[in-house]
């Protein structure tokens, strides 16, 4: 056999290991896949009606649920409730249907896990019932429910404000079998809750008490809960019934901005109300930092205060005038504080010295200085190498500023040409006394000059 021939095989070889490499990847997926299912890429679908399914397939691995996003099963007679942990590890689900089963029982945390759930298809069923606790932390575009037995009873009145595709659709059953249009139905002691929070708003100093009071009313009696973010200030709750008081002591300036929610709900549906803290406080300077260098040179800073501190600057206890070339920049408002910098565009060594920041408010103010050095004088005889320093990178030493380079040029054409007139010199006094008496004038700086060689 050549050696072509023996290349020719080899490369064969090679390509059939690749194929069954790639044929095994292929099977794999499928052979996780449950016997009664089929598995597609993303998506799982059981209809086989003759051999039903009693619960949602799991497949080999938490990896291989995690990239389902569409599952689809139908005429599953076997199939009669969702609980609380069937979905939990399908959490990059998108798209569920379950249409002509017999599913009965949906467990208010079924979908706990699948937030980026968007559509949901519950047709011809057998559900009854439905809270709207299942549902209320997802964000459907669509919920199917067609053709359940669904009843006219306070605990599905809430699908009547329901968005959804179906919404004026959906009929429900009285207790003769009499039908009619859910949207239509009104039932006595079936009240969505209102809710009302007093103060509406709430603008106060730092350091002072305050109680927030929050009310409710429907049927059946509806549950109060709060709200909040991560309070610093001091607080207890107190109330009963339909009424109750956030009541803060001596409250921070950290909380200022804070989200403070009253919710009601029963099962009919949910209301809140809200407010926010409005706390006065002086200026803090919490951070002022030596000079950096990014395309700009930056002395950064943090700046609290309620309303928002003034901000000035000095240099060696003289006012910035702030323009083009050098201005405060806030780049961003976060956890209470105004982060920012003041920005110089190539500052020299006119730039150096004591920066100092002051911020003020109606309330107070605070004050912080730092020193900075962005360049070398051109005329500090100590420094022997003087360094000018590239604003991209720290105490990188570059070669002299520009006017340094000016005034070496200047001082090498002076010298150049001091040089020239001395030459010019030498060559008229030897040329008058040249054995070979040469005559004529010649020109200096345009003026004829006779010239006798003698």
């Amino acid at each position: 056999m050549s050696l072509l021939s023996r290349g020719f095989d080899m490369a064969g070889w090679g390509f059939r290991w690749v194929l069954v490499l790639v044929l095994l990847a292929l099977w794999r997926p499928g052979t996780a896949c449950p016997e009664l299912c089929t598995c597609t890429g993303v998506r799982i679908s059981c209809v086989d009606a003759e051999r039903s399914i009693m619960a949602f397939p799991m497949l080999q691995s938490e990896a291989e649920m995690e990239n389902i996003t569409d599952i689809y099963i139908a005429n599953q007679s076997s199939f009669t409730s969702i609980n609380e942990k069937d979905l939990n590890l399908y959490r990059n689900l998108r798209n569920l249907t379950v249409t002509n089963t017999r599913l009965t029982y949906i467990s208010r945390q079924a979908f706990q896990s699948n937030l980026k759930l968007q559509y949901l298809n519950l047709k011809e069923n057998n559900l009854s019932y439905l809270s709207w606790r299942t549902f209320h932390h997802l964000n459907l575009s669509s919920l199917l429910l067609a053709g359940n037995t669904l009843q006219c009873s306070c605990e599905n009145v809430w699908l009547k404000q329901w968005r959804g595709e179906e919404s004026e659709e959906l009929m429900c059953v009285e207790e003769g079998g009499k039908r009619r249009a859910l949207a239509m139905l009104t039932l006595p002691n079936c009240v969505l809750p209102t809710v009302t929070l007093k103060p509406t708003k709430v603008t106060m100093r730092e350091g002072v008490n305050v109680t927030l009071v929050c009310n409710t009313s429907g049927t059946p009696t509806p549950n109060l809960n709060w709200d909040t973010c991560k309070l610093n200030s001091a607080h207890q709750k107190e109330g009963s019934g339909q009424m109750s008081e956030l009541k803060l002591y001596n409250v921070s300036s950290l909380d200022n901005g804070c989200k403070i929610t009253c919710r009601s709900d029963n099962m009919v549906g949910e209301s809140e109300a809200s407010v926010h803290l409005d706390i006065l406080c002086p200026p803090v300077i919490s951070k002022l930092m030596d000079a950096i260098s990014d395309h700009h040179w930056c002395i950064p800073f943090s700046v609290a205060g309620n309303p928002e501190p003034k901000l000035s600057w000095l240099l060696n206890d003289q006012p910035v005038e702030e323009g083009n070339f050098i201005h405060t920049v806030i780049h961003d408002y976060s956890e209470g504080e105004y982060h920012g910098c003041l920005q110089l565009d190539s500052p020299t060594h006119i730039n150096n010295g004591e920066y100092t920041l002051m911020a003020s408010n109606a309330y107070g103010e605070d004050i912080k200085a730092v020193s900075a050095h962005f360049m070398y004088e051109p005329w500090n005889e100590s420094v022997t190498d003087p360094l000018y320093y590239d604003p991209t990178t720290d105490d990188t030493p570059l070669g002299p500023p520009e006017d340094k380079v000016a005034v070496y040029v200047v001082v090498g054409i002076a010298a150049i040409t001091f040089t020239g007139f001395i030459l010019m010199l030498v060559i008229l006094k030897f040329g008058r006394n040249s054995k070979f008496g040469i005559k004529g004038f010649v020109l200096f700086h345009n003026v004829p000059v006779e010239v006798v060689a003698r």
